[in-house]
């Protein structure tokens, strides 16, 4: 895990120094990370001059305590989640450097769950819901990459229907 971590932070250092030409960074592809609730691997398709896709893939889970209440039962581990998102985003700044964005999509999560009639063993629990995000994304000049920082919320549908879970997160992102 360590090693991984290394390579990881390696490739964003690398990808910190290596300049570029200004260009019109959201009007393309960009790929990252996002630490925080779910957490893992971003990938963002921007088109049009306002619109964009977001999808997450990682864990869910981790962020506000893996042990949480759920149905008639408990959450104990850290799942797995695929979240997609189609954006809304504008300019705060002349440069176009600063971009607000909003959003909304859905999540599927897998995780195990501790349901009080098992008696202690688990069962992997497949939930679906909606979700809204809403975040800052700024673009260094001349530089091939962005930082993000957002805000949201997850409202279960099925299996606990308006289970809520707060979507947080901040990252980086490589645009091409």
């Amino acid at each position: 895990m360590r090693k991984l971590i290394l390579v990881a932070a390696l490739g964003i250092l690398g990808w910190l120094t290596v300049p570029t030409t200004a260009r019109a960074q959201y009007n393309n592809w960009s790929v990252g990370v996002r630490l925080g609730e779910p957490s893992g691997v971003n990938i963002r398709k921007y088109f049009g001059n306002n619109h964009a896709f977001d999808l997450n893939i990682g864990t869910y889970g981790g962020l506000y305590g893996t042990k949480r209440s759920y149905r008639p039962g408990d959450y104990k581990t850290v799942g797995l989640t695929i979240q997609g998102h189609y954006l809304w985003h504008t300019a705060i700044t002349k440069s176009e450097s600063l971009r607000a964005y909003y959003g909304f999509g859905g999540q599927i999560n897998n995780r195990r769950t501790y349901p009080l009639r098992l008696n202690g063993e688990y069962q992997n629990t497949l939930s679906l819901g909606g979700s809204g995000i809403g975040g800052l994304e700024y673009f260094p000049v001349n530089k091939p990459y962005s930082f993000f920082l957002e805000t949201g919320a997850y409202v279960e549908l099925l299996q606990a229907p308006f289970f809520l879970s707060l979507n947080t997160g901040i990252g980086l992102r490589y645009n091409f």
